[in-house]
């Protein structure tokens, strides 16, 4: 059975993993306006995912005995400068996202739930690799900078793109 404050602080992630998905909704719809097709894909992709980390709390409170909540959402930014202000917002929003696990793995852990702490660490993991995408992103475009062939290559590899964690770099 969740206590309180646990199943509070999950139906906030809950509502934090939505705003993701309706975040990264909100740039593939940008990129794709503005002829980015391999990054609105890409974004798609992102939005989908953000959607079944929502779900999947959704489900983790239900089973424990809680009820989970949906809210209202904030809408999310529309228009940005820039594909590489674009990015670097979404590597912002990852690094809240990642306090925002750590702070639920904190409260687990202070009221010795350990099952919804052994369930925390898929997403700390996850976030660990959402950074590193992001980090990874914008180390590209940083090293693209003004050239619009460069640019071109970017979109067209961006659908293709893997990074390799620690976290997801486990020995044989």
């Amino acid at each position: 059975m969740l206590s309180k404050s646990i199943q509070d602080a999950l139906n906030n992630q809950i509502k934090i993993e939505a705003e993701s998905s309706q975040i990264y909704l909100a740039m593939a719809c940008w990129a794709e306006v503005k002829g980015l097709e391999g990054v609105a894909n890409f974004m798609y992709a992102q939005s989908d995912e953000e959607r079944e980390h929502m779900l999947k709390l959704v489900k983790f409170v239900n089973e424990r005995g809680g009820h989970a909540k949906i809210s209202q959402l904030k809408a999310p930014n529309v228009t940005f400068k820039s594909f590489k202000e674009m990015f670097e917002k979404l590597f912002e929003h990852e690094v809240f996202v990642s306090q925002s696990i750590n702070e639920l793995v904190h409260i687990s852990l202070q009221e010795k739930d350990y099952a919804t702490h052994n369930f925390l660490q898929w997403y700390v993991a996850e976030q660990i690799e959402e950074e590193a995408v992001a980090r990874t992103i914008l180390d590209k475009i940083n090293m693209i900078g003004d050239d619009k062939g460069g640019l071109y290559l970017f979109d067209r590899d961006i659908e293709n793109l893997t990074v390799t964690t620690a976290a997801t770099n486990t020995p044989e």
